[in-house]
C-alpha cells in the first residue's frame, strides 16, 4: 500500500507543477523536422522555460499455460518525467526518469516445478536479472545534449532511437533506451540519412545500463547449434554498434529504405525495405511492400571459443518477405509473408528491439530460427478522426523441427498458429491524455512438441492477456 502512496504523491505533483503539455516525446529520433520553437541567446532563458512532459501507466499482465503448468499475473504502475529546454544558439538539453512499482503479482521468483522456469512475460514488467526482487524500480532514461542547424541534427548522450532492428520495444512499462552519438541529414524531401554509434543500452524490462556487449544475454540465451544451451552471456567482446541508414521517396507514397548494423566483432546486418501505396477505385489504396536481409558473422562471432561465441565463425543467414493489401478508410486487410533461410538463423538481440518483418505479431518473434515459413493476415478498423483503434491478426509460422533441426531452432520452440486481438481507445474530454490498450494473444502447437513441457511451457497452448492504461501529461 505504501507504493500506492508514493506512487500516487508522484503524481499528485507532476499534475500540479506542471500543465498539460500533450504526449510525452518518446523519441528524438531524427525525422527531417527540427522543432519550431524560437531560439534565444539567454541560457537561463533557455533552461526556465524548457518543456515538461510526463506519462503514468498501468499494466495488467497475466499467462494462462496448458494443463498443471503454472499461471502467472502482475500489475504494475508507473510514472516518469521529461524535461527538455528551449534552443540556445541551437542546442538542447534533456533528461528523463520513470519510476515502476510491483503492487500485485504473483510470486515471480518460484519456477514451474514441472519444468523448473520462471515467468517468461510478467516477470518483464519488472528486472528480468532480479526475479526474486521487490519489482520497484527507478530508471533514469534520457540524458543528452541535441543540436539542430537547419537540417541537421546531432544528439550526444542517453536518448530513445526506433529503428527496425534496434527499437523502444515498447510494450512493458519503459521502453529500450540506448547511449552514444547519433545524427540525422535530411537534404531535400526525398532523402533521409542517419546512423550513429551505439556503446550502452538500458534494455526494457532491466534496472541497468550495460555496454554493447555485455547486454547480449541478459533474455535467455537459447541453444547453440550442437544443441547444448548457449553460453556466450558474459563472454563477448565487442566496442560497440554501428548504424547506417538512408532512405528515398521517388514519389509521394513510395519509401526505399536501406540499414545496415555494424555489430563490432560479431554480426552485420544489412536490412532492405521498399513500402508504398497505389490509389484504385472507390477511393481505396492498394498497399504493398518487400523485405530482404542478409546477415554475415565477424571474426569468430564475437569468441574464439565457439561453445561461448553469439554466432559460429563463417556463418550467414538470409531473410525476404512481403505484403500486399487494401486500404479502404476505415478498414485495412493485410497479407503478409516471410521467409528465413535455411542457410542459418536470423539473429538479432532481443533485449535490443523486435523483428522488423511484415510478419510480425506482438508477443513472439522470429529471432533464432532458420528454415522458417511465416504468413499472416491483419484487419484493422481505425475510423477517421475517432479515438477507436481495433485490429485482429492471426499467422502460422512452421518452424524447423525442435529436436532433429536444433541447429536451427534456437529458443526450442515448435511450429504454431499465433492470434491477436488488439483494442485502443483514446479517452476525450475530462479524462484526455488517457488511453486504454487491451492486447490478447493466443498460441496453438502446430508442431512435433514430443511431449515435453519444455517445448510448450509459455511457448504453445497458452492464453495471454494484457491490459494497460496510459496518461500522458
Amino acid at each position: 500500500m505504501r507504493y500506492l502512496i508514493q506512487l500516487f504523491t508522484i503524481f499528485l505533483i507532476t499534475s500540479i507543477s506542471f500543465s498539460q503539455q500533450g504526449l510525452l516525446k518518446k523519441t528524438p529520433v531524427w525525422k527531417g523536422d527540427t522543432k519550431k520553437t524560437s531560439d534565444t541567446t539567454s541560457l537561463l532563458y533557455a533552461f526556465k522555460n524548457g518543456e515538461f512532459d510526463g506519462r503514468a501507466r498501468y499494466y495488467f499482465s497475466s499467462t494462462i499455460n496448458e494443463g498443471s503448468l503454472t499461471d502467472f499475473y502482475g500489475n504494475a504502475i508507473g510514472t516518469g518525467i521529461r524535461y527538455e529546454t528551449r534552443p540556445f544558439y541551437g542546442f538542447q538539453f534533456a533528461a528523463s526518469g520513470y519510476f515502476t512499482f510491483n503492487i500485485a503479482s504473483s510470486d515471480l521468483s518460484i519456477p514451474d516445478p514441472i519444468t523448473n522456469k520462471i515467468s517468461r512475460y510478467t516477470l518483464g514488467l519488472f528486472d528480468v536479472t532480479d526475479p526474486g526482487g521487490t519489482g520497484n524500480l527507478a530508471q533514469n532514461e534520457e540524458l543528452y545534449l541535441k543540436y539542430n542547424h537547419k537540417r541537421f541534427q546531432l544528439i550526444f548522450g542517453r536518448q530513445f532511437l526506433h529503428t527496425p532492428l534496434f527499437n523502444l520495444q515498447d510494450g512493458r512499462m519503459h521502453p529500450t533506451a540506448v547511449e552514444g552519438l547519433w545524427y540525422g541529414i535530411e537534404p531535400n524531401q526525398k532523402w533521409d540519412i542517419q546512423g550513429g554509434w551505439l556503446y550502452r543500452i538500458f534494455p526494457r524490462s532491466t534496472n541497468n545500463w550495460y555496454r554493447i556487449d555485455e547486454s547480449m544475454g541478459i533474455y535467455p540465451q537459447g541453444r547453440n547449434t550442437n544443441g547444448a544451451p548457449a553460453d556466450y552471456y558474459g563472454n563477448l567482446s565487442s566496442s560497440g554498434l554501428g548504424v547506417f541508414h538512408a532512405s528515398y521517396k521517388p514519389v509521394k507514397k513510395i519509401k526505399i529504405e536501406f540499414w545496415d548494423y555494424y555489430l563490432d566483432n560479431i554480426i552485420n546486418s544489412a536490412f532492405f525495405q521498399v513500402r508504398g501505396k497505389a490509389a484504385i477505385k472507390n477511393s481505396s489504396n492498394f498497399i504493398y511492400g518487400g523485405q530482404f536481409m542478409r546477415q554475415d558473422a565477424i571474426n569468430d562471432g564475437g569468441n574464439a571459443n565457439p561453445e561461448l561465441s553469439y554466432t559460429e565463425k563463417g556463418a550467414f543467414s538470409m531473410t525476404f518477405g512481403g505484403q500486399v493489401g487494401i486500404q479502404h478508410n476505415p478498414w485495412t486487410f493485410l497479407l503478409n509473408y516471410n521467409r528465413i533461410t535455411a542457410d542459418g538463423k536470423f539473429l538479432f538481440p532481443r533485449e535490443w528491439g523486435r523483428d522488423p518483418f511484415f510478419t510480425f505479431m506482438p508477443r513472439e518473434r522470429n529471432e533464432g530460427f532458420g528454415d522458417v515459413h511465416a504468413i499472416t493476415t491483419r484487419v484493422k478498423y481505425s475510423p477517421k478522426d475517432s479515438p477507436l483503434f481495433l485490429s485482429l491478426a492471426a499467422g502460422y509460422f512452421n518452424l524447423p523441427d525442435i529436436v532433429e533441426q536444433s541447429e536451427l531452432n534456437k529458443y526450442a520452440v515448435p511450429s504454431y498458429f499465433q492470434g491477436n486481438f488488439d483494442l485502443k481507445y483514446k479517452h476525450q474530454k475530462w479524462l484526455k491524455g488517457l488511453e486504454s490498450h487491451l492486447l490478447v494473444v493466443t498460441k496453438i502447437a502446430e508442431g512435433n512438441t514430443y511431449d515435453n513441457p519444455n517445448f510448450v511451457f509459455q511457448k504453445v497452448n497458452m492464453l495471454h492477456v494484457n491490459l494497460m492504461l496510459n496518461y500522458y501529461f
